[in-house]
């Protein structure tokens, strides 16, 4: 693979300014030559202020982070969402009139008035900064309210989906060529299209199949790959595993590494026989825009260098190759911190969720059956389930402790919040 590519994905938990500029030496080091970066609310937009975050960097952070990744021959591949998870501009109500249904702030209408331009003028900005570019990722995917507005039903009907998805895209696809930058989608929007419209799209962008879990489905791929292999101008395949963000159902604290590496070994494997241009690591800070933050990326260095490692040897590292790396880099004992901290706290609040399950379960008992009352189960059950609440809060410190520095109070408060919260209703 020529490009083997880490994602930076800042809409949750984003590191400080002075950890960013870290980062790039620690994925270099990890063997990955280019940094997909999801932006979202930490770009210092000027399409809108709006969109920034009260952390938002600040444009000399942006260009300082792109030259660090040139002196170290890292690759930068800006990300802007074009269609689905647009909850970044579409939340702000100026722009609820771009919303393919009026009450979710997640999908674009393609059709509405100025949908277009808005993304435009996203991209404008970010190519306004670092530098130049080969590629830009237009994301595409998991637009969950696609053809759902009366407008782009009706065009449904008339052109079928891949018309309206075309419709939309290829403008922005242009627009990007004309300036010498290679666009790239994600791939799932298009698993139902024809081989006439995949081909269409493959002339102007290339496609990443990502697939997170197990070995991905040769036959995807093949069928991709046929597409792209016939296209007449110069179309790519790319595959996307993942370092973290990928394991839990959203509320995870730290990656499975054997999952991750498994499933990027088996990338690996893939991607010689399909020819694939490039293997993107994803490690997603939230499930989507709007879901708690999980997996800090302090906490997941041992994931992170693990699938690395695997997609530029092509097979997983053996031994203690990983932690030799991690202490070569001075990162080991910071990681080792992180990942303690979240662990024992991820531990904590599983057990006390336990024993508020059980809680339920037996008060559901209790009240169809009135002869199982009394026994003082339940008020031990409860008496548990605040013991392990107790020593949540307790880890919740050392995870504040440990990331400190790493990304801003804010989002660490945050993300402890999100967990703890939720307890305290249930046992108040």
């Amino acid at each position: 693979m020529s490009i083997r590519g880490v994602h930076l994905d800042l809409k949750g938990l984003p590191p400080t300014p002075a950890r960013l500029l870290q980062l790039p030496e620690l994925f270099a080091a990890a063997g990955f030559n280019a940094i997909l970066i999801e932006w979202e609310d930490a770009f210092p937009w000027e399409a809108d202020e709006r969109f920034r975050s009260p952390t938002a960097y600040s444009p000399a952070v942006i260009e300082r982070f792109h030259a660090r990744a040139r002196e170290l021959g890292l690759q930068i591949i800006p990300l802007v969402q074009c269609l689905g998870h647009m909850e970044t501009p579409l939340r702000h109500e100026k722009y609820a009139p771009l919303r393919e249904l009026p009450d979710h702030c997640d999908g674009l209408n393609p059709l509405a008035p100025g949908a277009r331009r808005l993304v435009e003028r996203m991209i404008d900005d970010v190519l306004r900064r670092g530098g130049p570019l080969t590629h830009f990722h237009l994301g595409g995917d998991e637009a969950w309210t696609f053809g759902q507005h009366p407008d782009t039903k009706s065009f449904i009907a008339k052109h079928g989906k891949a018309a309206l998805y075309l419709h939309h895209v290829e403008p922005l696809c242009e627009m990007l060529l004309s300036r010498g930058i290679r666009p790239i989608l994600w791939h799932d929007m298009m698993l139902d299209w024809d081989a006439a419209a995949l081909s269409r799209l493959a002339e102007k962008a290339d496609l990443i199949i990502w697939s997170y879990r197990g070995r991905p489905d040769a036959t995807v791929i093949e069928r991709f790959a046929a597409v792209a292999g016939a296209a007449a101008v110069g179309a790519r395949l790319w595959g996307a595993c993942a370092f973290k963000g990928a394991d839990s159902r959203g509320d995870g604290e730290l990656p499975d590494v054997p999952a991750r590496m498994s499933n990027a070994a088996s990338w690996a494997q893939l991607a010689g026989r399909y020819d694939l241009r490039g293997m993107i690591a994803t490690g997603w800070s939230r499930y989507s825009t709007h879901r708690p933050q999980c997996e800090p990326i302090d906490g997941a260095l041992d994931a992170l260098v693990s699938v690395g490692l695997t997609l530029r040897d092509g097979h997983p590292p053996t031994g203690n190759a990983v932690a030799k790396l991690l202490k070569t880099i001075g990162e080991w004992d910071r990681f080792q911190a992180c990942r303690a901290a979240l662990s024992q706290f991820g531990q904590a609040t599983r057990d006390a969720w336990e024993y508020i399950i059980l809680t339920h379960e037996q008060t559901a008992l209790e009240r169809l059956d009135s002869t199982r009352r009394g026994s003082g189960i339940l008020p031990e059950l409860g008496r548990i389930a605040r013991e392990h609440l107790a020593a949540a809060e307790s880890a919740a410190g050392d995870v504040r402790r440990a990331l400190a520095g790493l990304t801003d109070d804010l989002w660490i408060d945050q993300f402890i919040a999100e967990r703890l919260e939720p307890l305290r209703e249930q046992l108040s």
